[in-house]
């Protein structure tokens, strides 16, 4: 069946359009002439027209089944040039058990046919079960992961910077192997490199030879005990005293031809005791002198050279050193230094000490290892520059492949469920798949034995049976020479076609139309469901012959209702109270039935609206409808509303109540009251004998409410508000 039909962008349909929505089995669709019942018909007739390419049919299930529509264009399509129609196949000379066995056959056919629509919902809402769950992976991959690394690796992220895009790129990922995972921080460190601007190549840092610091630290001679002589008899005083070093410095103020002691001040140097400090201060004394004033100078040189070079190191701020590091070791190993040269000092003033030398080889290791660390990092830092393309490539696969590792466990944890809804899918799509060639099968069997069954001659038998039985003697249907088709032929033989009144040409094109909604214009489609649309079936009918339609069509509708036969939907338009009554009548104790639903159809300053009444049947009598109008009155356009007040006066007070105009006109004293009033009235006489004044023939959308206030009072003053609120469903108090 069909669920819903959209029309817009068609005749008098705009861009917005109407839609016709919650159809049932039956479906009546009230509008006058020219509110777009044709456009619908014409439509639900042909769907595939490129002016209706904004027009939609949603079929319920989604499993389209034919439509039949009789409208004009059915009419002038079979009644047009052409002096012949098209035969319909309908079941011709069958035996009982012939039909009983094509009835048993359709009902295997209809009851596959719902196996297979339970099957396809079910299969549809098992897709909608994995589409869920793997929209729920597809948020969880972007929230857990893209978000956390959006910032860091969005150079890897490229191409992949969509929901959907990232998903299917984590799942491919996660479903391939790559080799061993490098950590986060590193792909972080080598992202900010290789992502970041092109880098330049970085100079690596000299490692220092401290082995000359070393030597001179490690030298025994700073535990030695550096004395003169011990033979001669001033060594034992000397030693006794231990003034060696005192002595050594005062040798420096004994001048050479100078008797005077410098420390007592007395004449008691003498040649002889100059020699004997001399030879105490042998050469031997001497070179060990020497030597600690070498180491000095030397140890002063290269700390002086290494502070230099590591403070120049130090200013340079190369990105891979350890900056605060190197620059805490610098300040420990200048104030060891300065120990380090103050303990030199000491040593040689006073040579006769041993002393400490403070080791600065831990500390230069330590220097030399954050310089190796350094140049380790500059060397890949500078590999990468030599080969950026193909280290940009590796650096997106680890990335990719570090994601994939984190995303594992949700991955498998969501795809175990999407997993078994794929299976549940595939296992109902083979048996979808069985049972629509179980009944392609029934299908072919029914077509089989419809072959030897199936005639036109029972249309033309039915069609002839109906035109006596209703009085129309002149003419009747045959089969036409050429096999397969009619002809109308006179009494006498000849071709009746162009000489048929409109309303003769209307009957007999319903019959044909009636028959053809039971058979088919082929053999093979006769078995086929169908639905029915029907636009104005009256229309050149006199009163009997809108009769006998309505009877037809109620027959038609009571099979509906009652699942007989192959025509599951009707959509009715119609413009006739009489015969809208007439084939909406139930019985006389239901006036609702679910199967049932109403609309009305209007158009408004050249566009067509529709309001759904949904089981409630909105037209009870031509009467009621003119009043049904004014209480829609806000979707109808002025000149509608006038007509529809001017009738109401026409029937209520002129037909029935024999009112006159000045009767009515008089029962207003406000002379401007009178003067609408008036306007009103002159519509009913059609200007006989009356100019209305311009200023209310004229009449824009703000004087509606005075017209409509008139239209009240004219029932108020005539006595009659009773009816007016009555009819306009307003509760008396």
């Amino acid at each position: 069946m069909i669920e819903s039909v959209t029309i817009k962008n068609a005749a008098s349909y705009d861009q917005n359009g109407i839609e016709i929505n919650s159809l049932k089995k039956i479906n009546f669709i009230y509008g006058e002439n020219g509110t777009g019942k044709t456009t619908i018909s014409n439509f639900l007739a042909n769907p595939e027209d490129e002016k209706y390419e904004d027009c939609r049919i949603v079929w319920k299930d989604g499993y389209p089944i034919k439509i039949l529509v009789y409208n004009r264009k059915f009419r002038d399509d079979n009644f047009g040039g052409n002096s012949k129609l098209p035969g319909v196949f309908t079941l011709g000379k069958a035996t009982k058990e012939e039909i009983e066995k094509i009835e048993k056959k359709k009902e295997e056919f209809s009851k596959i046919k719902e196996e297979i629509l339970k099957l396809k919902e079910s299969h549809g809402k098992t897709k909608k079960d994995k589409e869920r769950k793997e929209n729920d992976l597809k948020e969880k991959f972007w929230d857990i992961y893209y978000k956390r690394y959006e910032n860091d690796f969005t150079e890897a992220f490229r191409g992949a910077k969509q929901k959907d895009s990232f998903k299917r790129k984590l799942v491919e990922e996660i479903n391939n192997k790559y080799s061993l995972l490098v950590s986060c921080e590193e792909l972080k460190s080598k992202a900010e490199i290789i992502f970041g601007t092109p880098p330049a190549a970085i100079t690596e840092i000299p490692i220092f030879d401290s082995r000359g610091i070393i030597e001179i630290e490690m030298d025994k001679i700073w535990k030695k005990k550096i004395v003169g002589k011990d033979d001669l008899d001033i060594s034992k005083l000397i030693e006794i005293l231990n003034c060696s070093d005192w002595v050594n410095q005062g040798r420096a103020f004994i001048a050479s031809n100078d008797e005077t002691c410098p420390f007592c001040q007395q004449k008691t140097i003498t040649a002889s005791f100059k020699a004997k400090l001399e030879e105490y201060f042998d050469k031997s004394f001497t070179e060990s002198i020497n030597i600690l004033k070498n180491h000095r100078e030397n140890y002063k040189k290269l700390t002086q050279n290494l502070v230099e070079n590591l403070k120049n190191i130090k200013e340079s701020k190369n990105p891979k050193l350890e900056q605060e590091k190197f620059s805490d070791i610098l300040e420990l190993l200048k104030t060891k230094i300065l120990s380090v040269q103050e303990n030199i000092n000491s040593k040689i003033k006073e040579s006769s000490r041993d002393i400490t030398i403070i080791s600065l080889k831990d500390d230069l290791e330590k220097i030399n290892q954050l310089i190796m660390n350094a140049n380790t990092s500059i060397s890949e830092h500078n590999k990468i520059v030599e080969n950026f393309q193909k280290e940009k490539k590796d650096l997106i696969v680890s990335i990719w492949r570090f994601l994939a590792e984190e995303a594992s466990e949700v991955y498998m944890s969501c795809n175990n469920e999407i997993t078994g809804f794929q299976k549940g899918i595939d296992e109902l799509e083979r048996k979808i798949t069985e049972k629509e060639n179980e009944r392609q099968s029934i299908e072919n069997e029914i077509i089989e034995l419809n072959k030897n069954i199936t005639s036109i001659q029972p249309t033309v038998d039915e069609i002839n049976r109906m035109l006596k039985s209703f009085d129309f003697n002149n003419f009747e249907i045959i089969e036409s020479a050429e096999r397969g088709f009619y002809q109308i032929q006179r009494e006498d033989g000849t071709s009746a076609k162009q000489t048929l009144s409109e309303g003769e040409k209307t009957f007999i094109t319903f019959l044909y139309f009636l028959q053809l909604s039971k058979g088919a214009i082929e053999k093979e489609d006769v078995i086929f469901d169908r639905i029915l649309v029907i636009d104005d079936p009256v229309s050149s009918l006199d009163s009997n012959v809108l009769f006998i339609v309505s009877t037809l069509v109620k027959e038609l509708i009571k099979n509906v209702r009652k699942k007989a036969g192959s025509i599951k939907q009707i959509i009715m338009l119609t413009h006739n109270v009489y015969f809208h009554k007439e084939v909406s009548f139930i019985d006389s104790r239901t006036k609702e039935n679910n199967d049932t639903h109403y609309w009305i159809l209007r158009k408004n300053n050249k566009t067509s609206s529709i309001q759904p009444f949904k089981q409630k049947n909105p037209i009870q009598s031509s009467y009621e409808l003119l009043w049904q109008e004014l209480k829609e009155k806000d979707k109808i356009s002025r000149i509608t509303l006038q007509n529809t007040m001017r009738k109401i006066i026409e029937n209520y007070f002129k037909m029935l109540g024999r009112y006159d105009d000045d009767k009515i006109i008089n029962s207003f004293d406000n002379n401007e009251d009178q003067v609408i009033c008036r306007s009103l009235l002159c519509w009913i006489n059609d200007g006989s004998h009356c100019i209305p004044d311009d200023l209310f023939i004229q009449t824009s959308e703000d004087k509606k409410e005075k017209y409509l206030n008139v239209f009240r009072k004219i029932f108020e003053h005539t006595n009659h508000i009773g009816h007016y609120n009555m009819m306009m469903g307003i509760d008396e108090y």
